[in-house]
């Protein structure tokens, strides 16, 4: 016959279901597609470019 289980073994096993919820639904949010970076073509960088001073 099954034994029936305490409180206490109730509510912990509730909070670590709940924990390891928590963690799969943080790991999930961050494991999303990564942004591309933008590319610039060659005509339209600006380079800033300073003389350089001898003295």
């Amino acid at each position: 016959m099954l034994e029936r289980t305490s409180t206490t073994e109730r509510y912990t096993r509730g909070v670590i279901a709940a924990a390891v919820a928590v963690a799969a639904l943080v790991l999930a949010a961050n494991a999303g597609p990564a942004r591309a970076a933008e590319v610039q073509r060659p005509d339209q960088t600006q380079q800033h470019v300073e003389p350089l001073r001898r003295g």
